[in-house]
């Protein structure tokens, strides 16, 4: 199981950036249907493709989700 507080946080820095899903995954080298997955909670991602996904949303790549 994912994380459902960093997939709300991902959430609203893609909205804010007026991208959609289709256009971060593809930015991140994931498909679609993966990054709704992992941005609902529902799948874990390794640290490299966090990276990538933080990337494209200009997200400090050290940013800790907040409990």
């Amino acid at each position: 199981m994912g994380d459902a507080k960093l997939g709300k946080t991902l959430k609203e820095a893609r909205e804010k950036l007026g991208l959609t899903q289709e256009q971060v995954a593809t930015k991140a080298g994931k498909s679609t249907n993966w990054y709704a997955r992992f941005e609902r909670g529902e799948e874990n991602a390794l640290q490299e493709t966090r990276d990538a996904i933080f990337k494209v949303l200009k997200i400090r790549i050290d940013y800790k989700v907040k409990a």
